[in-house]
């Protein structure tokens, strides 16, 4: 078999540090990161984008999930700390580094660690 035919997916984590923490705790940027996001990686969203503010104790903050037509993206926000962390999977090929740079320069993050794993 070869290998284009056993690939299933790729997997892209974003680590933003030193984020703008007006941004983090704002329901309504973070559902507009999604839809400028899947635009920009050319993913059409299936239904609403889930935004909801939990947590326990230090570990409090926005997170959101959105199904895309080929899997999902979620994001998780903390704004006492200003990071951010962004998880989009799909079965579509995209780019992950126009994801991350779009991110990255969104919620105005000083570092970002970009990790990218093809699935199988």
């Amino acid at each position: 078999m070869a290998q284009k035919e056993l690939w299933w997916g790729r997997s892209t984590s974003l680590d933003l540090h030193g984020c703008d923490p007006k941004l983090l705790k704002d329901p309504e940027a973070i559902k507009r990161l999604i839809r400028t996001l899947t635009k920009k990686i050319k993913m059409k969203r299936h239904g609403p984008t889930r935004v909801d503010r939990f947590g326990e104790g230090k570990l409090k903050g926005w997170s959101a999930m959105q199904f895309i037509q080929t899997s999902s993206i979620v994001v998780h926000c903390d704004d006492k700390s200003g990071r951010a962390f962004i998880d989009i999977f799909s079965c579509k090929r995209y780019n992950p580094r126009l994801a991350a740079d779009l991110c990255k320069k969104y919620f105005k993050a000083k570092t970002i660690s970009t990790y990218v794993e093809e699935r199988q």
